[in-house]
């Protein structure tokens, strides 16, 4: 049985099963969902609780097998929580999952809790995530989407009887308090917390918020890949500038941009040969918020922007390791802010900046820090 994490506080309300197991990689909604159990659990009369982490294939299953198993009248009622590091249990982890989720269906003195990493569709259909599916409840859980940060953010602040000012302001306020904690839910809830200790009950002006809130956020190049291909034009900034001071490798942040070229110019060129987009999409491995992104901005591109974008990104590619390269800046970071910036704009909703243009060649130029050649 799959459940939404968000129904996991009526669930509870209903009884505890045996089985659960948490997949994920958000380590804020993983813990708070763990907790949610443990609590429900001791309120229960789970008194007893023993935590095994597997961190690699060589662990020893016999004492998980023998406390999950484990039924007596006279033993206390027990959570046994099964950390698996790698979301790959092995061959032997796999038997002794399968086994435990078997022996967990007339076992109500043990509550079985399996975590695990974000998994891929394969491990989600091997024989072990099967049984835990079919013997227990199993909760994925998901990030915050950059979109539905402000959401979340005002949530957690109506949890605690705050709330920002209402209409345009309060939005503002909420992008702002997202723009700062992006890609760090852990930081973002702790700044939440933080506005409890400084300010009452009650509204939030725009500037209580900005001066309480640090800048925490964290960038990684695969959120910078949804904000180009998204047409997010300050957001690829603030993310590449980002990326540049945390010490990200130039190579690394161009080897992202370039890939998504090629893999729109392969998907266009399969579809210019007759393949439906969905196929094509299959074909080269673009699923998830990537494929939804590629279904909307593939039919506007034309095979012309993406011959000079494939182009582009050579010549910046050669950037990044050093070489010169005429009218291109001489600074990797810059050309690859006009590589992304170009390539944004061109995703933008509405009509497409033409590649070669003066304002997409001079679109990186900001005050203070002009291009060289």
């Amino acid at each position: 049985m799959q459940l939404a994490a968000a129904q996991l506080p009526a669930h509870l309300q209903k009884g505890l099963r045996p089985l659960y197991t948490l997949h994920g990689d958000e380590p804020l909604l993983i813990q708070e969902a763990g907790d949610a159990l443990r609590a429900a659990a001791r309120a229960q009369g789970f008194t007893e609780r023993t935590v095994h982490t597997v961190a690699g294939a060589h662990f020893d299953w016999s004492e998980v097998l023998a406390a999950g198993g484990s039924l007596s009248l006279f033993a206390e009622r027990q959570i046994v929580e099964i950390r698996i590091l790698s979301g790959k249990p092995g061959k032997d982890g796999s038997v002794a999952i399968q086994q435990l989720a078997e022996s967990a269906r007339d076992n109500d003195s043990t509550l079985l809790l399996f975590v695990v990493p974000r998994l891929d569709k394969a491990t989600r259909t091997s024989a072990w995530f099967v049984a835990l599916e079919n013997g227990g409840v199993t909760i994925p859980i998901d990030p915050v989407e950059r979109a539905a940060l402000p959401h979340w953010i005002a949530q957690r602040l109506q949890r605690q009887r705050q709330r920002v000012t209402s209409g345009e302001e309060g939005q503002r306020t909420l992008q702002f308090f997202a723009d700062r904690v992006e890609g760090n839910l852990l930081a973002a809830h702790q700044e939440v917390q933080k506005l409890a200790l400084l300010y009452p009950e009650g509204e939030l002006s725009f500037e209580q918020v900005e001066n309480a809130v640090l800048n925490v956020a964290r960038y990684d190049v695969f959120k910078l890949s949804e904000a180009v291909l998204g047409g997010q034009i300050a957001r690829a900034q603030r993310m590449l500038d980002g990326l540049r001071a945390e010490g990200e490798a130039e190579v690394l942040v161009h080897y992202t941009l370039a890939e998504d070229i090629r893999a729109l110019k392969r998907v266009k060129d399969a579809m210019n040969a007759g393949r439906p987009l969905p196929l094509a999409l299959r074909e080269e491995r673009v699923w998830g918020p990537r494929e939804r992104l590629f279904e909307r901005v593939l039919p506007r591109l034309s095979d012309r922007q993406m011959a000079q974008w494939l182009q582009d990104a050579h010549v910046v590619d050669g950037i990044v390791k050093g070489l010169k390269q005429p009218d291109w800046p001489a600074s990797g970071w810059q050309a690859l802010h006009r590589l992304a910036l170009d390539v944004c704009r061109a995703c933008m909703t509405g009509p497409a900046a033409r590649v070669g243009s003066p304002s997409a060649a001079t679109a990186v130029a900001r005050p203070g820090r002009q291009p060289s050649a």
